[in-house]
């Protein structure tokens, strides 16, 4: 009987200390260190037109400094634009510079009318189109980049029927200023042309936003992205954060601010993260983090920030160290 006795007792005890250590895996004055790996928050680069990816001046892992080029869309259909809308200005500029220095001109009252009612005829399809691209907006069916396109129609064809009216106008009243301020409303009109040309032809060319890494590439040369649609992905290095897990019974050891000591395989001695931010709601330890003593247990999301220009890369998995509360972390 004793011998049955003695094999259960043992039993029992090594299955009472293996419980002990799974709900008790070291005491809160232990050092202990914290499973977790590093995060990154991207940044998603594309332009807000649609088109053909004409160039694409990065790679994955290259460095891209703010303001540099990433990537241009082809541009051909803008550049056409852009030069009619200056060639339009030099007429303006010319026709003015003509009336300040020639004489009387003739008055053609019946070729500008018919001007007239073919500005007005255009500014009724430009305002119909314009109020449908609105709707379609507001709906979320049409892209920004449409609607933009829709109302630079109706803007142009509103300036250009004022500019047939105040020729009707100067031809009318026959008088030399008359015919100047209508030209000079040409050029206004021939101005903003210009500039909302200009503006199409610039949004072709993509530029960082941000210093950082380049993470990820999706589109090349040749293929045809949407607006809005990610062409690349750049990490800026203030992005990077160390997520980790802590339980209950040592959530009370971090604070916001707090420092803590972040160790790698491979990584340099002593590398530091600040606590940026402590979960209010406990969760299960997460699959990727393997500990058999925590993995049954609630635990706490934390998340610090790499200190002293740390570069880790996204995934990297790494053990955080209990901060010594002592020194206030």
């Amino acid at each position: 009987m004793k011998r049955i006795v003695i094999p259960v007792l043992v039993l029992a005890l090594a299955g009472a200390a293996f419980y002990w250590r799974v709900l008790h895996p070291g005491a809160p004055d232990e050092p202990k260190t914290f499973q977790g790996y590093v995060e990154g928050n991207f940044l998603y680069v594309a332009a807000e037109d649609s088109g053909r990816i004409e160039t694409l001046s990065v790679e994955a892992g290259d460095r891209i400094v703010k303001g540099a080029q990433a990537f241009t869309l082809e541009s051909a259909v803008q550049m056409a634009q852009r030069n009619e809308a200056d060639a339009r200005l030099n007429q303006a500029e010319a026709q003015i510079a003509n009336l300040k220095a020639a004489g009387q001109r003739p008055e053609q009252i019946a070729v500008i009318r018919a001007q007239e009612q073919q500005a007005r005829a255009q500014l009724a399809l430009s305002r119909g189109e314009f109020e449908r691209q609105q709707t379609l907006l507001e709906r979320g069916v049409t892209p920004k980049a449409t609607y933009d396109q829709a109302h630079a129609a109706f803007e142009r064809d509103s300036a250009a029927l004022e500019v047939a009216q105040r020729q009707i106008e100067a031809a009318q009243l026959g008088g030399r200023n008359a015919e100047i301020s209508a030209a000079e409303a040409a050029k206004a009109a021939a101005e903003a042309t210009l500039r909302q040309t200009e503006t199409r032809l610039d949004k072709r060319r993509i530029v960082a936003s941000v210093d950082g890494r380049v993470q990820d590439v999706f589109f090349r040369p040749g293929e045809v992205v949407n607006p809005g649609q990610p062409v690349l992905s750049i990490l800026p290095p203030g992005n990077l954060r160390i997520r980790f897990y802590v339980p209950e019974i040592f959530l009370s050891r971090f604070r916001v601010g707090a420092k803590v000591v972040v160790a790698c395989d491979s990584c340099a001695p002593d590398l530091a993260a600040s606590v940026s931010f402590i979960s209010r709601e406990a969760e299960y330890t997460p699959p990727v983090i393997f500990s058999q003593q925590e993995r049954a247990k609630l635990v706490f999301r934390l998340e610090a920030r790499p200190l002293n220009g740390l570069d880790l890369p996204v995934g990297l998995p790494v053990s955080v160290q209990l901060p010594d509360v002592g020194n206030g972390g």
